[in-house]
């Protein structure tokens, strides 16, 4: 990398992107009305939004819902400046179904895109972690989107991001990682 280039120089179109994604957002987290009430919305593995057992197919409303998401204690609440209604998220509240590699003086970033189209790019604000359900030994993989909502990464997008992955081995352990805005995200490891 050239030293005058700083990473956020380097990558400043995908962090623009980025940030249009996040601008036309409305101040949820500045929005504390009293709780309304449970609203019969469910956010499905797969980031389809669920009403009354149908999905929602308009992707305007799936859009506008998302922008007024907030969590709080664990739960998931859609918020006006005076209503607050519970929904169900089964595993996150967004869906990554693209991920895609930029390489720029030997250095990478990752950029995801959401199933409503926002945009992220993997960095110390926007960390992968990988989780693990004590039932099941597969991995579950997130991104922080904004605040403290996660998206989780498709399994096509997943297997992407390991194919970028780099190995790290020593002595006793196995480690897969990812590189992004200088950063390196645990993808998995094996003993």
């Amino acid at each position: 990398m050239k030293p005058s280039h700083s990473l956020d120089t380097l990558f400043a179109d995908l962090l623009a992107l980025q940030s249009d994604s996040s601008m036309k957002l409305p101040p949820v987290d500045l929005w504390d009305p009293e709780e309304s009430g449970d609203i019969d919305i469910r956010v499905d593995r797969e980031g389809r939004w669920i009403h009354e057992g149908g999905e929602i197919k308009r992707p305007a409303l799936v859009k506008l819902f998302s922008s007024i998401l907030k969590v709080e204690n664990g739960q998931y609440f859609l918020v006006t400046p005076v209503e607050k209604w519970r929904i169900k998220v089964d595993v996150a509240p967004f869906f990554i179904t693209e991920v895609s590699r930029d390489l720029r003086y030997d250095q990478q970033a990752i950029s995801c895109v959401t199933l409503n189209g926002e945009s992220i790019v993997l960095s110390d604000d926007h960390p992968l972690t990988i989780e693990y359900k004590p039932e099941s030994d597969q991995p579950i993989p997130l991104v922080k989107v904004r605040g403290d909502l996660s998206a989780l990464v498709s399994r096509s997008a997943f297997y992407q991001l390991v194919a970028w992955g780099e190995s790290s081995a020593t002595d006793e352990n196995h480690a897969v990682y990812l590189s992004s805005m200088g950063c390196q995200f645990l993808l998995g490891k094996s003993v």
